[in-house]
């Protein structure tokens, strides 16, 4: 399946995955997350785990599982490691403890490499077998609310390994730490070329008309995407150029404000007839494929971020993208070369004016971003760079490791 992205991805990827893949072939390498569906990790994973066992990789992917309480208490764990005040009590913590402690009855810890995601399941740890145990960290951490990083360091301090996004999201740890960005597949429905006639087809499906430039966001209705101050924004747009906003999203099965969220978006949307909120069921890949494709301006004016994926995903369709200077999104824009970082809603609205009142350069953008996301964010990077901390790990106090 890897050589799928031959003439694609760069071929030093692919190259290196396959001589990686020589030393490891055959052996075993587990994924353990909190949804099957809803965010990044689960798309990732969806067409990581295939692509690993086409390699001749024994790859597994596992989901804990958990009740409301338990997720209500992981969405504070998630907020507060993000900045965000949360008082977590000594009994939610034991009760974070003791749903892994029934998800490890249940689950087979058996592989040559473990990697867990977020802080979900980090208590898991404490049932490792054998292996090489990673700890993976998609949100950013970078100011923690006092003692909520205590909380998960307390595990996370007993893997072997520990894996950020970006530099500046790590902490101090008593363990190794590396820094792998996340992905996107440009094969997969979500990104792979639309014709002209299947954008068209979604977007009348919507029953929202391309006769305007459409501003877009795609994210999780979370109040860290900001998308009242999209609506915000789009609304000082609006005075001078005649446009369209669509915030579209689906659903995450571990995140229980998304709700309450929405609720806040289409009141501040009101009864404008040119704000589309598009609630999509899980797995619209191909929707939000044509979405990003139609759009004019893509928006990720995220206040925190672990990453966003969806600006890599415009990015790769040529858009030109405007993002909040938080998180892992001023690793993908090169501000003023592949799209401009903001860090208000006012800069907001005046970089969307700059793109609407200069489709030329817009385009000159879109093009370098796509040329930007081709030699830094596309899968086959991602699982090269997996798959050579194993590596490095199971080789460790060798001076020199031979491919």
């Amino acid at each position: 399946m890897i050589n799928l992205y031959t003439g694609i991805a760069p071929a030093r990827d692919l190259l290196l995955t396959h001589r990686l893949c020589e030393k490891l072939n055959g052996k075993s390498f587990l994924h353990i997350n909190s949804t099957r569906e809803g965010g990044g990790v689960s798309e990732i994973l969806q067409r990581m785990i295939p692509l690993l066992k086409g390699l001749g990789i024994d790859a597994r992917w596992e989901v804990i599982t958990g009740d409301r309480k338990f997720f209500d208490i992981t969405k504070k764990i998630h907020n507060g490691l993000q900045g965000n005040p949360e008082d977590i009590t000594e009994d939610m913590w034991k009760y974070h403890y003791e749903i892994n402690v029934a998800n490890a009855k249940r689950l087979d810890f058996n592989a040559d490499a473990v990697l867990i995601h977020d802080p979900q399941p980090a208590p898991l740890v404490e049932f490792r077998k054998n292996g090489i145990w990673m700890w993976r960290c998609h949100i950013d951490v970078s100011n923690p609310t006092p003692g909520i990083w205590d909380g998960i360091k307390k595990y996370v301090k007993n893997y072997d390994n520990s894996v950020f996004s970006v530099a500046k999201f790590s902490r101090t740890l008593p363990i190794d730490e590396v820094f792998i960005p996340p992905s996107i597949d440009p094969l997969s429905e979500k990104n792979r070329e639309l014709t002209e006639h299947e954008i068209q087809d979604v977007m009348n499906g919507f029953s929202i008309p391309v006769d305007k430039p459409i501003i877009l966001q795609v994210s999780r209705f979370d109040r860290f995407k900001d998308p009242v101050g999209v609506i915000t924004a789009y609304r000082m747009v609006k005075k001078y150029s005649d446009c369209r906003l669509i915030l579209a999203g689906s659903p995450a099965t571990d995140d229980p404000e998304g709700e309450l969220v929405l609720n806040e978006v289409k009141e501040a949307a009101g009864n404008d007839p040119d704000i589309h909120i598009l609630l999509l069921p899980v797995f619209s890949d191909k929707k939000i494929n044509a979405l990003q494709r139609a759009a004019t301006v893509v928006l990720q004016k995220s206040l925190k971020e672990g990453f966003g994926l969806t600006v890599s995903e415009a990015m790769w369709k040529e858009k030109p993208v405007i993002g909040g200077a938080v998180g892992g999104i001023p690793l993908q824009i090169v501000n003023g070369v592949t799209g401009f970082l903001v860090y208000s809603i006012d800069g907001a609205a005046f970089r969307i004016r700059q793109f609407l009142n200069n489709p030329d350069m817009a385009v000159r953008m879109g093009q370098k971003a796509k040329e930007y996301v081709k030699n830094n964010f596309l899968i086959t990077r991602q699982i090269r760079d997996y798959l050579a901390v194993w590596y490095a790990m199971e080789n460790r106090g060798k001076g020199v490791i031979e491919l």
